[in-house]
Order: C-alpha cells, then sequence, then structure tokens
C-alpha cells in the first residue's frame, strides 16, 4: 500500500510528501512531531516570556468597522488585560470577527504578539467556556518543506491513524511479548502511534514516547551485538609493535603528551601487538588532544610497514587533519606519503588516488566516509580511524570492520558520555579515556548574561578582533520563526554587520546551505578572512580554529547542555585566553540554573552529569539533544532506563520466555 491509497492524498499531495521522504504509509506513521502547540493557562501580558504567540485572558474595548486597503480588509481593535496593560488588534481579511465578539466581553485572544510595539495580530477568539475545553490540549507541531503545510501533513497523518485502528494498513508484529510491555510499563505499538502525533496532554505525549524510545533504542542495542563478537574472535593480521621512529617522534615534538594521553598511545600500541585485533573507542572531551594521539597510531602503523586511513565526518574537517598532519610531518622530516580523498573530487581524481593506494604509493589516507566506498583497494591497510564517531552510524561503523583484510579499528568520540552508557552505546568497542587537557591550555573564561550585556559583549568582541582574534556567535533559528521569539542566523548577521561597518568581516552558516557553500564559509574563517562567524550549531563539529577567542550563545537556555559545551569547545583551541559568553533571553530560575553549570565548570564529563540529574526524563520538547548520536526520539541521557532495558533485552534476544517468535519492523 502506497500514500496514493490513503484518503486525500492525490499525487501532488504525495509528490510534497515524498520531499519530506515519506514514500508510505509506514514512513508516515513514523514522521513523529517536532514540537507541540499546547494550550496552556491563559496569561497577562506581562507573563509572557520569548514567545511571539500565547493566549491573553482580557476584555475587548472597542472594534472598528471593516476598512478595505487594497486587497486587505483590516478590522481594529483594542483589549486590555487583567493587569490592566493594553494591546492593539488587527484581524486581516476577516470581516465576519464583529459578529463573533462583542465589545466588554471578556475572551481568550491567541494570536502572534509584538511585546515592543504591545500589538496582536490575527487572534484567535475564544470564550472563556470553549477554552477551558480546549486547556491542556496538544497540536502536532510537524518539519515542513516548500508546499506542504503543517495542516496538510496533520490531515493525512489523521486519515493513515484511522486506517491503522481500524486495520486496514498493518504494522508489523511485535518482537517481544505481550508480558514484557505490561511488565516494562510500555504501552502497545498501536495506541503509540495515536498518541505520539496527536496526544490529548503530556502524559500522552510521555507514555508513546517511551515506547518509541525503547523501540529505537532496542534496535540499535540488536545491531551492536551483531558487531561485538566479530572484532573480538578476530586474529591480528598487522602486528604493530612500537617503532623507534616514532619514539623518536613524540620526544621532538614542542609539547609534552599529558599523562592520559600516554596512557592512551601505550593501550593503542598494545592492543595492535597483541593476537587478536584491535576495536577501540577513544573518549576525551573538547580540545583533550585526541587528534594527535591518531596521528602517532597512523605513524607507527605505516612505520611498521602498513597503511592507515583516518575519517572525519564533513569535508572541511577532513581538509583540517590533512593539512595539520601534512605540517607536521614537514617540521619533523617524516616522509611518509599522506593523501586526501572527499566526494567533491573529480571522478579523475579519485582514480588517481585509488591507483596510488591500490599500489601501496600512499601511507595515509584522509577523507569522509568516501574512504569507505567498495571502489577502495587498500594494499595493506592495518588502521581506520574515524573522527567524531557519534556522527557515523551502526552500518558506517560495520563498513569499517569489513574493510581492507580486517584493519585495527580506532574511533573517537569528544561527547562527554558516562562511562555505563558509553558500554551499552559502543558495547563492541574497548573504551579509552583521555580526561586531561594540554598544559598549554587556558581555561576558558564563561560568563551567563542577560540581554542588557550585548552592548558590551559587542565591544569586547571588536577588541579581540582588533588583536587579530575571532569570534563565534551562535543562534538557535535560520531564519524568522512565527511561533518563538529568538535570534536567527541570517538577520542577525546583516544587524552585526551593521553594528561593525567595514572593520569587521561577518559571515552566516547553517545546514540549510549546500554543502560546498558551507565549507567555503568554514575555509574564510579557518584562514582568518572572515573575522565574526554567525552560525546555527552546525560548528558544534568543526575545523579547528585556535585564533577564535570568543563564543558567544544567543538564546542560550534553548539549548542542551551538551550541546552547549561542544559549542563551548569550538575555542580555547590556541594558547591565547578565549571566553564564552551565554546569552539568557529567560526570566525562568530553573533555566539560568542550568546554564550555572557551564559557568562553574569546564569539565564535559561533569556538565554531562549535572545535566543528567537537572533535566530528568520530563523534557517534554527536548526529545534529544543536537549532535548526540543518531537517535529519532530517545535521549541517551534523559531515557537511560530504557537504554539500558534495551541493552538487557537484547542480550537476552534468544530466550522464549522473552522473545516471541514474531518480528517488528523497525
Amino acid at each position: 500500500m502506497g500514500l496514493l491509497d490513503i484518503k486525500g492524498v492525490g499525487e501532488k499531495t504525495a509528490a510534497a510528501l515524498n520531499k519530506l521522504n515519506i514514500f508510505d504509509e509506514a514512513d508516515l506513521l513514523n514522521y513523529f512531531p517536532r514540537n507541540y502547540m499546547i494550550y496552556e493557562e491563559p496569561m497577562s501580558f506581562m507573563d509572557i516570556d520569548n514567545r511571539v504567540v500565547a493566549p491573553i485572558k482580557a476584555v475587548l474595548i472597542s472594534l472598528s468597522n471593516p476598512v478595505h486597503v487594497k486587497k486587505l480588509v483590516i478590522v481594529r481593535g483594542v483589549i486590555k488585560d487583567e493587569a490592566g496593560v493594553t494591546l492593539n488588534v488587527t484581524w486581516f481579511n476577516m470581516p465576519y470577527i464583529n459578529k463573533m465578539i462583542s465589545v466588554g466581553k471578556v475572551y481568550v485572544f491567541y494570536g502572534r504578539i509584538n511585546k515592543e510595539k504591545k500589538t496582536m495580530e490575527v487572534p484567535i477568539c475564544y470564550t472563556m467556556e470553549s477554552y477551558k475545553e480546549k486547556l491542556g490540549n496538544m497540536q502536532p507541531v510537524y518539519k515542513l518543506s516548500a508546499g506542504v503545510t503543517n495542516n496538510l501533513v496533520s490531515k493525512v497523518v489523521s486519515e493513515c491513524l484511522t486506517m491503522l485502528n481500524s486495520g486496514e494498513i498493518g504494522m508489523g508484529k511485535e518482537l517481544l511479548d505481550k508480558d514484557f510491555y505490561l511488565k516494562n510499563h510500555l504501552m502497545e505499538r498501536k495506541g503509540a502511534y495515536n498518541k505520539i502525533h496527536f496526544p490529548k496532554n503530556k502524559k500522552e505525549y510521555e507514555d508513546a514516547k517511551r515506547r518509541f524510545a525503547f523501540d529505537e533504542f532496542l534496535e540499535f542495542c540488536l545491531k551492536i551485538n551483531a558487531l561485538k563478537d566479530k572484532p573480538k574472535s578476530v586474529n591480528n593480521n598487522y602486528i604493530c609493535r612500537m617503532n623507534e621512529r616514532t619514539k623518536e617522534f613524540i620526544n621532538s615534538l614542542s609539547f609534552k603528551l599529558t599523562n592520559a594521553q600516554t596512557k592512551v598511545v601505550d593501550e593503542i600500541v598494545s592492543d595492535m601487538s597483541s593476537q587478536n585485533r584491535m576495536n577501540r573507542l577513544i573518549q576525551g572531551d573538547v580540545g583533550s588532544g585526541k587528534t594527535i594521539v591518531a596521528i602517532i597510531s597512523l605513524m607507527n602503523a605505516c612505520f611498521c610497514g602498513f597503511q592507515g586511513a583516518l575519517m572525519a565526518p564533513t569535508e572541511v574537517l577532513a581538509n583540517q587533519h590533512y593539512e595539520s598532519i601534512i605540517k607536521l610531518f614537514k617540521e619533523h622530516n617524516i616522509d611518509l606519503k599522506v593523501a586526501l580523498l572527499t566526494g567533491s573530487f573529480t571522478a579523475k581524481k579519485k582514480k588517481e588516488i585509488y591507483d596510488l593506494i591500490k599500489k601501496g604509493e600512499i601511507d595515509i589516507l584522509i577523507g569522509t566516509h568516501a574512504l569507505i566506498q567498495e571502489k577502495i583497494e587498500y594494499k595493506n591497510l592495518a588502521l581506520v580511524i574515524t573522527d567524531e564517531q557519534h556522527r557515523f552510524g551502526v552500518k558506517q561503523r560495520e563498513a569499517l570492520y569489513e574493510k581492507g583484510d580486517l584493519p585495527h579499528v580506532l574511533v573517537m568520540s569528544a561527547t562527554p558520555i558516562p562511562r555505563t552508557l558509553a558500554i551499552i552505546l559502543y558495547g563492541d568497542l574497548d573504551i579509552s579515556v583521555i580526561d586531561e587537557l594540554p598544559a598549554n591550555r587556558l581555561p576558558i573564561k564563561n560568563a551567563v548574561c542577560d540581554e542588557s550585556f550585548r552592548p558590551k559583549a559587542y565591544s569586547f568582541i571588536r577588541q579581540e578582533v582588533r588583536k587579530g582574534h575571532q569570534a563565534y556567535i551562535i543562534c538557535p533559528m535560520v531564519s524568522e520563526n512565527e511561533m518563538y521569539e529568538a535570534c536567527d542566523v541570517l538577520s542577525y548577521s546583516q544587524t552585526l554587520q551593521n553594528i561593525f561597518g567595514d572593520e569587521i568581516k561577518v559571515e552566516f552558516l547553517h545546514g540549510k546551505m549546500k554543502p560546498r557553500e558551507k565549507d567555503e564559509v568554514m575555509k574564510r574563517f579557518a584562514t582568518n578572512e572572515t573575522n565574526v562567524l554567525v552560525s546555527t550549531t552546525v560548528v558544534e563539529v568543526g575545523v579547528n580554529v585556535p585564533n577564535a577567542t570568543v563564543m558567544m550563545v544567543e538564546n542560550a537556555e534553548r539549548f542542551g547542555l551538551a550541546s552547549l559545551h561542544q559549542l563551548r569547545g569550538r575555542v580555547g583551541r590556541g594558547n591565547a585566553q578565549s571566553y564564552c559568553m551565554f546569552i539568557c533571553t529567560t526570566k525562568s530560575e530553573s533555566a539560568k540554573e542550568k546554564l550555572k553549570i557551564l559557568e562553574k565548570s569546564n569539565d564535559g564529563f561533569f556538565v554531562a552529569s549535572e545535566d543528567l540529574k537537572l533535566r530528568g526524563s520530563g523534557d517534554l520538547l527536548g526529545v534529544r539533544q543536537s549532535g548526540e548520536m543518531s537517535f529519532k526520539i530517545g535521549n541517551i541521557f534523559t531515557d537511560t532506563d530504557l537504554l539500558k532495558l534495551a541493552s538487557e533485552t537484547a542480550k537476552k534476544y534468544n530466550n522464549d520466555s522473552v522473545v516471541s517468535d514474531t518480528e517488528i519492523i523497525l
């Protein structure tokens, strides 16, 4: 059955949904809302925080007759809330509003508010009785694309759910038996689909989210278990003991490795010189020096007569690794041959590299996921390293295991995950932790500020740029949003350029840009052609710019702590003092308390543990933190209990008392 079999879906609608990667009823059912509009208690104007859409309880003071302006019909009114604040209200093309509401009566006006001008546009008007019936209800808000409205997706999903409930369409059978779900307070999947899309209240949403988070974790853990035995049972085809030239390189470095780095290097060499193939994770906080450990490991494998490969999640990061290694090898007279391979290379250039790799004329290959393409044949690949492991999925990890003649695998992650969770998430890997920062790194100075601090912040950024340094400014949105009042990249960068003038070059960066555009922007920033980069969290994992000394995060309360810590890691990577300013635009004490954790400590593991304590499991709108694994709805911090349950269940998968003989479609 396809989309065209759903009532109300024609070819035009189906084509529009295809743009959202929705091709059948299963895709539609699993296209979960990204947010919800909640009918909450009516408020007064002064209670409104940073939202621009809110319900206000007020009396209608005056109402004009419809006025025709060009093609518009405009009705204007004035309302006064319980605190005595008046707002000017405007309705467009709604001449009938005069017959629906009356001057002198109290209503709940739900519309778009401009706090500075004290205006409200096109509000929906409810009597107190009718609004009371809607109180607590939740309306889904879906991720959209051109030609697709939220109303369209809601209607099609609703029709699909009707067909599911009537039995016209199926969803596959459950993997586990009913008793398991009852025992663990997990609702049945049909009900969960209904309540994840159209929950009546937060409790229904939480119950549905819990079920799908478990399914997601279980699928992940089953895949991990399928990988677990592979590396352990594979003999070491590439014995790589510590080479004397590697020791000489380490001793010739202009800095001394930390004790943690030395320990991890020893663990890697021990693995690679043992009887079994290495399969290890290096977990280190941002700026802890994982890259030099990777370079030493690659170098040692090559000095032992083999090849090595380093895979990065983006072309910009791959380019940076390549240039860093080339520079380092030149400084220390290391004669190993290093090459770069990314998806943007021409077919001719790729073929040249393929030929050199196959002949063994390239020792170290740096690149993106292009490194695991089927066309590449290595002569004697002994070590494959992936940077920012959480950006790669289980399937990509498996592709690495099977590349070449079963090489050693080393993966690196800067995501601060408590060890107990890391063991579950990376259960197929041995774990090393780099828990020290290099001695030359100065601790970042952090400050949580309110909006009044912005002029001082801009002045400080100007001073830093005059010293030759650079700055990042992070905004939560790409462009203006009708539902929330928050800083957006496009308008903010323009405003900032006007403030700074020609003295400072400002550019913007966001995830909706084409890959090549993003790479060009980051290159200009990396080479100091751009002084200030206004960006979304797309820079959370990005190039190393030691010259950047300022990180300013707007609407900081809208980000998770783990994401904020990753963003903070973009500065403090050089020898100069670095600073991070978190601009809080809410009066919420809990939000301020959360941000104060970042002010207290630069330790990512401490931040992660405090975040877990603070948030608990009821984070309604934060279903997942940016950059934390690839889970759609599960959150590895707030849903720890479900992750552990999924891990334990996956281990017992073949136990008939737990698992039925049916299958689930995940």
